[in-house]
């Protein structure tokens, strides 16, 4: 008796049933993550560095969930990571901009390690902290953070406003409105992390 071979032109052979196994996984963990259980939620938007985060956002001022959403959008906290652009660890700090922020903070040059955690939140929350005083609204600081000041004061420019109405470039929308969504998240996944810090 021969067997039955599914032909690879029909709807259920195995190479499209494993394709439409390997997504259907994939949604699930993507909606868990976004509206799962809180201990799903978690995985996905972990929280790390809590003391560093809550001295370097209440030294400048900062909404600690802000800086968490600005790491995790960056670096996934992974304080080792390095961009094709060259920016480092937690909150991808370019190294100018951290020599720059780090003699504001009295940092010598000789212990600006950017893969330390304590003092990349440090200097990243600083220099995050300084784009908006400098903008006075967080949508236009992100982008900034993200695309750098002088683009985003080109595209303003252009336009001819105080705040930015449209990031030019698709990531960096992209990115304002993660990290915006983050800040909320973060917020309501962890809304003891921070007491009396903000």
């Amino acid at each position: 008796m021969r067997s039955r071979r599914v032909s690879r032109e029909h709807a259920l052979a195995p190479h499209r049933v494993w394709l439409l196994a390997v997504l259907a996984v994939l949604a699930l963990v993507a909606v868990l993550a976004a509206r799962g259980p809180v201990w799903a939620q978690r995985l996905y938007h972990p929280l790390r560095y809590e003391a560093e985060i809550a001295r370097a956002a209440k030294a400048n001022g900062v909404d600690p969930y802000l800086v968490c959403a600005v790491i995790n959008a960056e670096s996934g906290f992974d304080p080792k990571r390095v961009s094709q652009a060259g920016a480092v660890g937690l909150m991808q700090v370019m190294p100018a901009t951290a020599t720059e922020v780090a003699g504001a903070l009295g940092i010598s040059r000789d212990r600006l390690d950017l893969t330390d955690p304590a003092t990349n939140i440090a200097i990243g929350t600083r220099h995050l902290a300084d784009l908006l005083a400098r903008y006075d609204d967080t949508a236009t600081a992100l982008a900034a953070y993200n695309a750098g000041a002088g683009t985003v004061g080109r595209w303003m420019a252009e336009e001819g406003t105080e705040t930015l109405t449209k990031a030019r470039y698709p990531e960096t929308a992209a990115y304002v409105e993660r990290v915006l969504a983050e800040r909320d998240r973060y917020a309501r996944l962890y809304p003891d992390a921070f007491a009396g810090v903000r």
